[in-house]
């Protein structure tokens, strides 16, 4: 049994407190591992992988291929799947042709989704970035005229008077037959083999865990999600919390490896990351 403090990153969104509940709080057996933990905003977690300061941290799948050199993805903990991407959306009649034209905000430049804005559509180059809960406010204003919106807005973007101009997932799985790869969970290549494999363990546990206890792990979700009703709350942890989050499978990674191959293709990316899975 390890003996061992490792820090970990993941977002405050309630998929990401959903799988990570029962490893946080005491509800499986952690093996001896101790877990330091930061919660906060999915781009400032990529951010902060570019300096390797975080032991385990949640990361955009597009924002991995910037650190592939000091991390591997874990086989859990991803969040992948079908009609979950991100939604192009505006309160403006937008023509999707000419989308050069107009300001978009984005949820950080590091993110698969505006990896899937930049490799759909080359000629944006006014884009705006901000924290994603940011977007349907900054659209209110008019600071911006269309926002790519992911996580819990995507429930609620109808009921404020906005409209979808793009599905950007839906166009990724037309084009490939394969899940939006999303996010993932990373470890540090430094740490030792039989580590990351433990680690790997623990979070499929947790999540198992919470999948046979949905109602016990709700509570911390509530608790780093306030503002969003029960009903959202659930919605979400439904649509990105799923079999790819338990284990990425052979789609899954396919999926990944396929995203970095366009994302080199259209020269976003100057070589393909190796070796990224751990286990």
């Amino acid at each position: 049994m390890s003996n061992q403090t490792l820090s970990i990153g993941y977002s405050t969104c309630p998929n990401d407190t959903f799988i990570f509940d029962a490893l946080i709080n005491g509800k499986i057996d952690n093996q001896g591992f101790t877990f330091e933990t930061i919660l906060t905003d999915v781009e400032e977690l990529n951010v902060k992988s570019f300096d390797e300061s975080l032991d385990i941290t949640k990361l955009s799948i597009f924002a991995y291929s910037q650190v592939a050199d000091k991390y591997q993805i874990l086989d859990a903990g991803s969040a992948l799947g079908t009609k979950n991407g991100p939604l192009l959306i505006s309160k403006k009649k937008i023509n999707v042709y000419q989308l050069e034209k107009y300001k978009i905000a984005i949820p950080g430049k590091h993110t698969t989704a505006n990896f899937l804005l930049t490799a759909l559509f080359p000629n944006i180059t006014d884009t705006v970035e901000m924290v994603f809960s940011d977007i349907i406010p900054a659209m209110e204003r008019g600071d911006v005229d269309a926002g790519v919106i992911i996580h819990e807005t995507r429930f609620t973007y109808q009921q404020l008077g906005f409209s979808k101009i793009l599905d950007l997932g839906q166009r990724w799985e037309r084009k490939t037959g394969l899940p939006i790869p999303l996010g993932c969970i990373a470890i540090r290549r430094s740490l030792p083999e039989d580590v990351k494999l433990q680690v790997n363990s623990l979070i499929k546990k947790s999540i198992e865990q919470a999948f046979l206890n949905p109602e016990d792990a709700l509570p911390y979700c509530k608790k780093y999600a306030q503002e969003m009703s029960s009903e959202i709350m659930l919605q979400h942890i439904i649509l990105y919390v799923n079999n790819y989050s338990l284990s990425l499978g052979d789609d899954g990674r396919e999926a990944i490896t396929t995203l970095y191959e366009y994302a080199h293709q259209l020269g976003l990316l100057e070589s393909e990351p190796k070796n990224i899975f751990c286990v």
